[in-house]
């Protein structure tokens, strides 16, 4: 009898946390970015606050926004033909850069075989219960990452620095070679349907180039 009570346990448990559990197949998530140099002294990464990063997803689908005071920088990832595509808006500057897969990976090379720690912990962000986690990059770099396992993006492509984890991460701070940490704060999310021509590419008004052309390659 014992073991029955046990096995009805386990079985609700899990039920419960599966139906806790919603999987995010098409919305739009915002985070807001803060940088902290460290320093008193005035730096130019000091000139990007007050970015933020907006992703837009639809099925095997995202665009992501980040808008800073120098410019807008576009990523369009399209699952179905493996297609991923930057826009650089600075100024003037327009330039749209199509990349393959390979290079796509090229391009996040530093989070291949990047692993997570998950540690004690618990904090509330925009009303989800998110838990600790800790992210190791084969440099020995590492960062945390607050997650909730509440909310599961189908389409990982999105966030490639978090992409492994079994939830959403809601903030998440990176720090660079010179010691300036990022962070990135979930500002909003929504579930509202996201119109298809979010990912159509501007026909005209940019510079067309390669990956390698772009990192100064013939």
């Amino acid at each position: 009898m014992k073991h029955r009570f046990l096995a009805l346990f386990v079985f609700l448990s899990i039920t419960v946390s599966v139906m806790a559990q919603k999987k995010f197949t098409e919305g739009t998530i915002s985070y807001d970015v803060i940088i902290n140099t460290g320093s008193d002294k005035p730096k130019n990464s000091d000139f990007l606050d007050g970015t933020t990063v907006t992703n837009y997803i639809k099925a095997d689908k995202s665009r992501t926004e980040m808008v800073s005071p120098l410019g807008t920088l576009t990523t369009i990832y399209d699952g179905s033909k493996n297609s991923i595509v930057i826009l650089k808006d600075i100024g003037e500057q327009k330039y749209m850069i199509t990349l393959t897969p390979s290079d796509w990976k090229d391009a996040n090379r530093k989070y291949e075989g990047m692993s997570f720690g998950y540690e004690e912990g618990e904090k509330t962000i925009l009303g989800y219960n998110c838990k600790k986690a800790v992210a190791k990059l084969q440099d020995g770099t590492t960062y945390t990452v607050w997650y909730t396992p509440d909310l599961v993006p189908e389409n990982k492509n999105f966030q490639y620095e978090t992409k492994t984890l079994p939830g959403l991460a809601m903030q998440y701070e990176m720090i660079n070679s010179k010691g300036e940490k990022t962070t990135y704060t979930v500002s909003k999310i929504s579930f509202n349907p996201v119109p298809a021509s979010k990912f159509d590419l501007p026909k005209s008004g940019y510079r067309v180039m390669t990956y390698a052309e772009s990192k100064g390659g013939s």
